[in-house]
């Protein structure tokens, strides 16, 4: 294709579908962004704070109403069951142990048993997000990191909070009560949530209307069969990528749109809610990066919540806690089951592994970068930056892999109901299985220098 032509299909494809793309997003979300503001305005009016949690709950009732109508039901019932948990367990030490298993027992009979496949996965990042905030409660009053039991007012407004309600992301329940406190209106709050806002239009754009045809259109690479199936496989997982950041970002300009995502330094204020890093994503240093990166308030909720609970077991059971708490909340679905328990296997053998080419030749090679004043010999020599590099190109060829079944082309009803675990084996099997392989090979090659 000639450059004349390349130019036509993108001129064709900035007004079919990037002017389209745009208008339905907005169309979708600004009457959450309105909710949001106006939480924000009666945040900042003097009155009692029983009023301000009302406010909270009520805009968050009818954001889900607005987004799943009556099957918001089963969101609310899941935080009437959470805080009746908690009250019959007030006088318990182990109320975050309990209150998981019961949510866990919910989520899994209404899946199973009481809700159909697509109004599940409507509903599910909701879900998840309640839970998540009722679990974390539930251990910061084990540990005493909250003194009482919120009252109902307080703990609706906590987990229906309108900035996260939807889209995520999940905060503590400091974050919500210093939300409350309502901080003043300032340039650098509008600027913040609105730089937001429009990251997650563009990522939109870019998942919708950029990666499908990377190549070769916009990057003309060709070759034979076997480089198409990488190169296919690349695209749906740029695309996948991206649909993640705008839920991201998104979920960044809500929250602070509502008055959470800040910290306060005596007096400064700064509004620098992250919830994506884009970059260290799509230019990763390791998987561990990665991880941490793609969604940095469920990393952090899994670190604190899940894995230091679980690191009596060791650190390999602790991960594979981790992982698999992670895939429990997100739904009995296959592929991401299959996606995350992967993904536990392969940050775990390369933390390993660089942890010990670390020692070996005292260089800077391990999975997160080192501190200034580290004890290695070697920081930043070429072969050390070589090492890295070959290293991140290795995420970057894990991240195709575990992305490639995340297909934009395949039948909407499919991804509505989840991809089926044919669909997931078909992908991988396509691909040879390299990267579960390539995990494997580096595996035993710790062992062997172990």
């Amino acid at each position: 294709m000639d450059m004349s032509s390349r130019l036509l299909v993108l001129q064709q494809l900035a007004e079919g579908c990037g002017v389209s793309t745009v208008q339905q997003g907005l169309q979708q979300v600004w009457r959450l962004l309105l909710l949001c503001l106006t939480c924000r305005l009666c945040f900042r009016l003097g009155v009692v704070s029983t009023l301000k949690h009302g406010v909270s709950a009520l805009s968050g009732i009818y954001c889900l109403f607005l987004f799943f109508e009556l099957h918001m039901l089963w969101v609310l019932m899941l935080c009437a069951l959470s805080y009746l948990v908690l009250l019959l367990s007030r006088h318990s030490s182990s109320r975050g142990l309990f209150l998981s298993v019961v949510i866990l027992i919910y989520l899994l009979v209404g899946e199973l048993h009481l809700i159909d496949m697509v109004t599940w996965h409507k509903i599910r990042g909701s879900q998840m997000v309640v839970a998540m905030k009722a679990i974390s409660l539930a251990f910061d009053l084990d540990r005493g990191a909250v003194d009482r039991l919120p009252s109902p007012a307080e703990y609706l407004g906590y987990v229906l909070f309108v900035g996260t309600v939807v889209f995520g992301p999940w905060i503590s329940f400091s974050t919500y009560t210093n939300a409350v406190e309502g901080t003043k209106l300032s340039w650098l709050w509008l600027r913040s949530s609105s730089l937001s806002l429009l990251k997650s239009q563009m990522c939109l754009l870019v998942s919708t209307c950029i990666a499908p045809y990377l190549f070769p259109l916009l990057i003309p690479i060709h070759g034979n069969t076997v480089t198409q199936k990488w190169l296919r496989a690349y695209e749906n997982a740029v695309s996948f990528h991206f649909s993640n950041y705008f839920v991201g970002h998104l979920s960044e300009g809500t929250s602070m749109l509502a008055g959470a995502g800040f910290t306060a330094e005596k007096d400064n204020i700064r509004w620098d809610m992250s919830v994506v890093k884009p970059l260290s994503v799509e230019m990763p240093r390791s998987m561990v990066l990665v991880v941490t990166s793609w969604n940095i308030p469920m990393s952090r909720w899994l670190k604190t919540y899940a894995f230091k609970n679980a690191m009596k077991l060791g650190t390999f059971p602790a991960i594979l806690v981790t992982y698999t708490t992670s895939a429990l909340l997100h739904g009995l679905s296959f592929h991401l089951g299959a996606v995350l328990l992967s993904l536990g296997f392969i940050t775990y053998v390369e933390h390993v592994l660089r942890k010990k080419l670390a020692s070996i030749f005292r260089a800077c090679v391990l999975s997160r970068p080192c501190p200034s004043d580290c004890g290695h010999q070697h920081k930043k020599e070429y072969w050390v930056m070589l090492l890295n590099l070959v290293f991140g190109l290795l995420a970057i060829f894990h991240l195709t892999y575990l992305g490639s079944m995340f297909d934009p082309g395949v039948d909407e009803q499919e991804v509505e109901e989840g991809y089926a675990a044919i669909h997931t084996v078909q992908r991988w099997s396509e691909l040879n299985w390299a990267s579960h392989w390539v995990v494997f090979a580096c595996w035993l090659f710790y062992r062997l220098i172990q």
